[in-house]
Parts: structure tokens; sequence; C-alpha cells
């Protein structure tokens, strides 16, 4: 999944090498943390959050093939 978000942020960014991506485990959950440049965060969010939405959805159906959950959160 860390992959996953990486590839996806790394293509929106302008700045691809300061995309920072770590993922945890939090009772039972992986959260996975996105970082990127101050100037590139409203790429990553989009117009009223449909580009995180996306971002989001994709990782959720990806986490359920695998039976997973796994949530998204962009700093």
């Amino acid at each position: 999944m860390k992959e996953l978000v990486e590839i996806m942020a790394k293509a929106l960014v302008e700045h691809p090498e300061d995309v920072v991506v770590t993922e945890t485990e939090k009772e039972g959950e992986t959260v996975i943390e996105l970082k990127v440049a101050p100037s590139d965060m409203g790429k990553v969010i989009g117009k009223q959050g449909r580009i995180a939405k996306a971002i989001r959805s994709v990782v959720k159906a990806a986490a359920s093939k695998e039976d997973k959950k796994v949530s998204v959160e962009i700093e």
C-alpha cells in the first residue's frame, strides 16, 4: 500500500523528492501518512478534497482485496 500511495503522490506533485510516505500499524489498522512540500499540498488535496478522496478510494479498494483495513492521512 505504501508504494501505491508514493507512486500516486509523486505523479501529482512538482517536487517528487519531497514526498515522504510512512506506514504504521495502529489497533489492527494500517495507517499511511503522506507528507509533501507545502507548495504541493494543494495538488495532493485538490479542489474540495477530490484528489485526496480519490487516493483514499484507490487505497481502500486495494486493501479490501487483501482483507486489510487501511487509512490515508495527508500532513
